[in-house]
């Protein structure tokens, strides 16, 4: 009878210790953005789900050739969040990009002051930020073929 009473308090401890505060966001997330539409968006909602973040521009020319791949690759891969991060531009030229693109599908930062871009380290475009679930991040600057961002983005959910 004891050592049932022993593990009953045992089980209990160890069920409350899972109830303490939850962990806060990364310093990386710990950001609020408007997005092209003017709704707000927070970082920090990415922490704890697989992610993708694309930097780009309006004007960059590898960012143009490759809009409809990703918008390809966000659809088939539901359970990844996207995230576009436009920069260096005027927001109605961002609006008109992610139209031209049919890019809808996904959210859009209007980063007019380059500050998430910073946050993150991006120093050109177009680049990736690839976010585990566990909040690590990886960055892949430059344009990825099909193949290889499917790979990457597929690997986010293994």
């Amino acid at each position: 009878m004891r050592t049932v009473r022993v593990l009953g308090v045992l089980l209990a401890v160890l069920l409350l210790a899972g109830c303490g505060q939850q962990q806060p966001a990364p310093d990386k997330f710990q950001f609020t953005a408007k997005t092209l539409e003017g709704a707000e968006f927070r970082g920090e909602k990415l922490v704890g789900h697989p992610a993708v973040l694309w930097f780009w521009t309006p004007w960059c020319p590898s960012c143009n050739a490759e809009a409809k791949t990703v918008a390809k690759i966000a659809k088939k891969h539901e359970d990844v969040q996207f995230v576009g991060v436009a920069a260096e531009d005027r927001l109605d030229a961002m609006k008109e990009f992610v139209s031209d693109h049919q890019m809808s599908g996904f959210p859009h930062l209007a980063d007019l002051d380059g500050s998430v871009w910073k946050r993150f380290g991006v120093t050109a475009q177009p680049t990736f930020a690839f976010v585990r679930g566990d909040g690590a991040v990886e960055l892949l600057a430059g344009a990825p073929t099909e193949e290889q961002l499917d790979q990457r983005v597929s690997a986010l959910v293994q």
